[in-house]
This record gives C-alpha cells, structure tokens and sequence, in this order.
C-alpha cells in the first residue's frame, strides 16, 4: 500500500485526536500542528510506527510572526520516510516570552546542529539539548538577528543611492 497524505492524516488523528490540527496540503506537501509539548510524542510515533517510519529528519527552523501574540515563534521539522519515499512538514509555536521546546536530539542525531543554529538565529530554547550555544554568531551577541524586530533598512539614508547600485537609471 502507498503511503498517501489521507492515511498519514488518519494515523496521526487516531493516535492524538484532536490535539493535531491545522491539516494542509501545500504542494502536495502534508502540514499538521501540534501543540509545543507534543513535540517529541508526536515525532515519536512518527519515527516509531512501522508503517510510517519517518526516520530521517531532513531540516528543522523557525519562523518569525511578530503579529501572533503568544506563538510568535513556529518551529517546523521538515521529515523524510525513506521506506516509503514520503515527506510531511510538522509544525509547533511557541511565545517569544517563554520559548522553551524540547529537543529531539535523542530521535534525530542532526537535531543537534539544527537546533543550535535555530537557536543561535531565533532564540528558541531547546530543553535537554546536550550543549547549546551559538553556531554561527559570536558568543557575545545579545540579541537574534532573524527576529523581525528591527527595520530592514533606513530609506532616509543618502549614502545608499540607488544609482550607485545599478537600480536607477537606464540600462
């Protein structure tokens, strides 16, 4: 038997019922929500199952909304059943406030780096990561740079004339 998006869907809803919710299908692509400390329940079963096997965890971000209060921060697993050449997007939110998620390090070994990178950009607090600190910044940077709380550019600027980067004028 295939492995269709309906029989994921099933399979997900008999296990938590209404606990997962927000079922789309974006390119095909099946997306589902979870509340935060379903997290690692949820991406066990998905691991664990044998008739899903979602065994390889093919990327884990965050997402900035500043509009949704007390879920500004989604973090999405992107995950890959090999077996069954079948991919799924599962997603979680959290407050900016308190963003405390478990970690996934025990499930997933590439969790670790992923984390730390998510981490290290957004400021999503991974809960029994084994050594979470930043990747990429440096130590001392106090803030997350991928957060959408400061303005991309000041257009008062006279310095950044656009027709000394080649977008006024004529070609």
């Amino acid at each position: 038997m295939a492995l269709t998006n309906d029989y994921i869907r099933e399979r997900l809803i008999e296990k938590f019922g209404e606990q997962v919710t927000g079922f789309t299908e974006p390119y095909g692509m099946l997306t589902f929500e979870a509340p935060k400390e379903m997290n690692l329940k949820v991406l066990q079963h998905l691991f664990d199952d044998e008739e899903l096997k979602f065994q390889f965890l093919t990327d884990l971000q965050a997402v900035h909304y500043p509009e949704n209060k007390g879920k500004e921060l989604a973090v999405v697993y992107h995950l890959h059943s090999l077996t069954n050449n079948t991919r799924l997007r599962f997603k979680i939110y959290t407050g900016i406030e308190n963003p405390d998620v478990f970690t996934a390090t025990q499930l997933y070994a590439c969790a670790n780096w992923m984390e730390r990178e998510t981490y290290d950009f957004f400021g999503v607090n991974f809960i029994g990561h084994p050594n979470l600190k930043r990747i990429l910044n440096v130590d001392e940077m106090d803030y997350f740079p991928m957060r959408k709380e400061y303005p991309m550019e000041d257009q008062t600027r006279i310095d950044k004339d656009d027709e000394m980067f080649g977008r006024g004028g004529t070609f």
